[in-house]
């Protein structure tokens, strides 16, 4: 049977039909009042922003999901989890801070703010599931506690993922620091001798202190130490670091099977809305926000989180990308346009995977409102 996936343009002609209006419109016909039960702690699982990153979704739309979640007489939390890299979300002092200046405090969304795993990133649980690289994942804690939960992602690309949307803000959001580093496993970064040019920018950014430059001024890598995050690779200015993509399938099987150890036995209780504008090509855990690579679309809602992964990619690809942006080739529409600007990613298979574990349903009926 196909799932559910429910959508609204951005096009409005009226005060009656803005962007707010539109918001809880999509929530009730989802049927997220159904999901949500009276006394419930209800987690909102966002992505706060890193410092210097505006693309994250805007304060006031999840306003609307919490007043939602308030009239059903449950009690809404904002949340995420730590990094792993050095920035403005590593510790949940920082990560409030950041989270604050961004606008999510109470005064704007009427909600309290929790870091879900902790101060650290230390308070996880181990959770069993079936997979073929984990038999547990470690999992959150502040999110497993939750009765209910309406995940709201921001839909744009990744270099790793190819793009990130509701799979990835269970998998990399849900998991603890030591559940991403276990993600992360294997996607150690390769250095090309050839371009470096020694100037330090990743030893100085490097959070576990993994690289330093040998008495040629190259950079080198110590793999014991390296987690990969890919900082590294981020702020490297003649781009002479990258990783090695022959593990990238690994790679998004593991975030595949961390994003169902978030969900596991509870996925009657999750929702889920993902916001096509802004689509940039890096993750807003980048310090910056680049040029769209395609116009704004819409907002989704569903209860399956695969569903709505795919039709969100089927929805940015069916555009005509922007000459001006990151995009090097499938401007056209119909091309994929997350291949054109991360040739090496995979991001299909944290669809087909995701629903070869349970995750979710690839096939869909795309119903407009």
């Amino acid at each position: 049977m196909k799932s559910k996936v429910f959508f609204v343009d951005l096009k409005v002609r009226r005060d009656c039909e803005n962007t707010i209006q539109k918001i809880k419109r999509l929530y009730d016909t989802a049927g997220f009042d159904r999901i949500i039960d009276e006394g419930e702690l209800t987690a909102i699982k966002l992505h706060f922003g890193e410092k210097g990153n505006e693309g994250f979704i805007s304060p006031v739309n999840v306003r609307q999901v919490v007043d939602k979640i308030h009239s059903s007489g449950a009690k809404a939390y904002l949340t995420d989890t730590n990094t792993l890299y050095s920035g403005s979300r590593r510790n949940a002092v920082d990560h409030l801070t950041t989270a604050i200046e961004h606008g999510f405090g109470y005064e704007v969304t009427r909600a309290p703010l929790i870091i879900a795993d902790g101060l650290l990133g230390n308070s996880f649980r181990q959770i069993p599931i079936k997979g073929k690289h984990f038999d547990s994942v470690k999992i959150a804690s502040e999110l497993l506690d939750c009765q209910s939960m309406i995940v709201m992602s921001h839909f744009k690309g990744h270099e790793l993922a190819g793009f990130g949307g509701a799979i990835k803000n269970l998998a990399m959001g849900g998991g603890s620091v030591a559940g991403k580093m276990e993600q992360h496993g294997g996607l150690h970064p390769e250095i090309d001798v050839n371009k470096c040019t020694g100037c330090g920018t990743c030893v100085d950014v490097c959070p576990y202190n993994a690289m330093e430059l040998d008495s040629d001024n190259i950079a080198t890598i110590e793999d014991d130490k390296c987690i990969g995050c890919g900082e590294c690779m981020m702020v490297c200015p003649p781009e002479a670091i990258d990783f090695n993509y022959d593990n990238i399938p690994d790679f998004m099987e593991m975030m595949s099977e961390y994003a169902l150890g978030t969900v596991a036995g509870r996925q009657e209780k999750i929702g889920y809305m993902n916001f096509l504008v802004r689509i940039t090509p890096e993750c807003d855990c980048a310090p910056w926000s680049d040029v769209s690579l395609v116009p704004d679309i819409g907002i989704l809602a569903s209860t399956d989180p695969v569903a709505i992964d795919q039709a969100s990619l089927d929805l940015v690809n069916e555009q005509h990308g922007f000459t001006a942006s990151k995009l090097e080739e499938n401007i056209e529409p119909g091309k994929d346009k997350f291949k054109g600007v991360w040739k090496n990613s995979a991001g299909d298979i944290q669809l087909s995977y995701g629903e070869e574990i349970g995750l979710g349903n690839r096939d869909y009926e795309l119903i407009r409102i």
